[in-house]
This record gives structure tokens, C-alpha cells and sequence, in this order.
């Protein structure tokens, strides 16, 4: 039978590592989105700006979480336009809290469950709602994510474990 030991790390700032695993998480959030968009509210719906930040920090630890949480949405919106300029701050800091929250359970927890995962999911998205609405978005376009966006969460949830658990991990 075969075993799967799952390792999680928490790569540091002083090491290149941490920045070359960062730019291949980048490059996931820059070319998903793309294949998102292809789709009539593809980027709304699947918010694929947030899966490799996800799996990122989530397997790698916060600090290539935040790397890719913060350069994300930046190229994205220099490449190609989308997210808009105006969204940029509520996707980043989304994004910033979804890399921090995933980073904290993983560390915690030592394994990626769905049930975690869905946690992580829950709570940047709650949390990021929230920010959204004080940095002055109506309370309808706050909650988006939530009208529109279960696809993308449910996505980020299986996809993630998906991804952590049989793609990305060591096998013994």
C-alpha cells in the first residue's frame, strides 16, 4: 500500500527558494485567470486570482503566500488589464489575507484536510467582505464573492486539496 507523507515548509525571506517558489505560484495566478476569463464572468465566478496563493502559502508557508498574493493581481493588472486598477485593493488584500490565514492553519494543523480548507476559504473571504465593504464598496458589490463566486470558493477548496495533498506532495 502506498503512503503519502505530506511535509509542509515554512520558507524564509533570506533564502532563493522562497523566491522562485513564489514565481511559479505567480505564473499559476497569472495564466489561470486567463483560462478563467476565456468563460463569460469566468474571473467573478471561479476567482482564480486566489488559487495559488492558496496553495501556495498553504504548502509553503505565509511568506510565499504573500509574495504571491501581492504580485498576483499587480501583473495581472499591468499584463492584461484585469483586475481593474480600482479593484486592485480589495483584491489584494483578499489576497494578503487569504496567504496569512492560509499560512497560520497549515503551521497549526500540520495537514490539509477539507475541512481546513474550506475553513481558510471561509474566513479571507469573510474577513475580506468585510474590508471591501469599510474601504467603501457597497455592501452589495462587497459581498460578490458570495453572490457569484461559490464556484471559485468551491474550487479553491477541492482544487487545493487536490493540488497539496497528491500533486505537490512527497511520496515514500
Amino acid at each position: 500500500m502506498e503512503t503519502t507523507t505530506l511535509q509542509f515548509y515554512s520558507l524564509e525571506y533570506n533564502r532563493l527558494k522562497t523566491y522562485g517558489v513564489a514565481a511559479l505560484f505567480v505564473a499559476g495566478n497569472v495564466l489561470l485567470p486567463q483560462l478563467c476569463h476565456l468563460v463569460h464572468l469566468g474571473g467573478p465566478t471561479f476567482l482564480p486570482i486566489y488559487f495559488f496563493t492558496l496553495v501556495g502559502a498553504y504548502k509553503y508557508g505565509w511568506r510565499v503566500g504573500l509574495l504571491t498574493a501581492v504580485v498576483s493581481p499587480w501583473v495581472n493588472a499591468v499584463l492584461f488589464g484585469m483586475p481593474a486598477m480600482e479593484a486592485l485593493p480589495a483584491i489584494v488584500l483578499k489576497s494578503v489575507l487569504l496567504a496569512g490565514i492560509a499560512g497560520y492553519t497549515a503551521a497549526r494543523y500540520l495537514r490539509a484536510s477539507l475541512w481546513l480548507l474550506a475553513g481558510v476559504v471561509l474566513a479571507y473571504q469573510a474577513a475580506g467582505t468585510l474590508g471591501e465593504w469599510m474601504m467603501g464598496e457597497s455592501f452589495y458589490g462587497a459581498i460578490q464573492d458570495f453572490r457569484i463566486g461559490v464556484p471559485g470558493m468551491l474550487l479553491q477548496v477541492f482544487g487545493g486539496w487536490f493540488m497539496i495533498n497528491r500533486v505537490i506532495c512527497r511520496r515514500n
